[in-house]
């Protein structure tokens, strides 16, 4: 089971390592809204996951039965 991580508490160590992660998250961001790549539709990429987590579940029970 995953923890239970505080929405009051920071994951970084310091203020400085927080907002270096957030430019890089706001510089991904907005590489990725001013892409030129092709846009792929919602409903395709939750397929895409779906069909990679069904090939991972697969995996992992064919893994527990040797």
């Amino acid at each position: 089971m995953s923890a239970q991580l505080s929405p009051i508490v920071s994951e970084f160590e310091t203020d400085e390592q927080a907002a270096s992660y957030d430019r890089w998250f706001r510089a991904k961001v907005l590489e990725a809204m001013n892409s030129t790549k092709p846009r792929l539709a919602h409903d395709e990429a939750m397929s895409k996951v779906q069909a990679a987590l069904e090939e991972r579940r697969k995996l992992r029970a064919s893994r527990s039965l040797d």
